[in-house]
């Protein structure tokens, strides 16, 4: 019995069978159900992780913090409680609490960065997580320039 090599074609199909197979797990492992909605900054999810947003903190300039960041949950709890997100990781995956570190997508939309140009959370640069920063920073100036959320005159 003969057991030919398989041609040119049989290897094209081969290789796009393997990337197939890696996307759809890559992608798969990185989609999860936000549980709830821990605090301004972070989240729980269903297998019980919890994630912290990478570049944003709640505003260390203002008395009683209460407020800003009973928003900024309650805006939360309304993008991503109870829905699939995926997470991006960027240098550094853990904080010293054990919580992972992400910038949180859902249907799309950066979480992280939509909390910062609608004025509910502060941008922060937190190096090694760096990816973002810049533009988070552009979006925070822009949100004091139109007086949202943390920046209102009425705060």
């Amino acid at each position: 019995m003969r057991i030919e090599k398989p041609g040119r074609f049989g290897y094209l199909v081969l290789a796009f069978l393997i990337a197939l197979g890696f996307s759809l797990v890559q992608n798969g492992q990185n989609q999860h159900i936000v549980k709830k909605v821990i605090d301004g900054v972070t989240i729980e999810l269903l297998n019980g992780e919890r994630v912290r947003y990478i570049g944003v903190r709640l505003p260390r300039f203002v008395s009683p913090l209460g407020d800003y960041a009973r928003e900024a949950e309650e805006a939360q709890r309304r993008l991503v409680e109870g829905k699939k997100v995926r997470l991006e990781f960027d240098r550094e995956r853990k904080d010293e609490e054990g919580r992972f570190l992400a910038y949180v997508y859902q249907d799309g939309l950066m979480i992280n960065e939509w909390l910062v140009a609608n004025g509910y959370l502060q941008a922060v640069v937190s190096p090694p997580n760096t990816k973002y920063a810049d533009n988070f920073q552009k979006l925070e100036k822009e949100a004091r320039e139109a007086g949202l959320g943390i920046w209102s005159d009425k705060r």
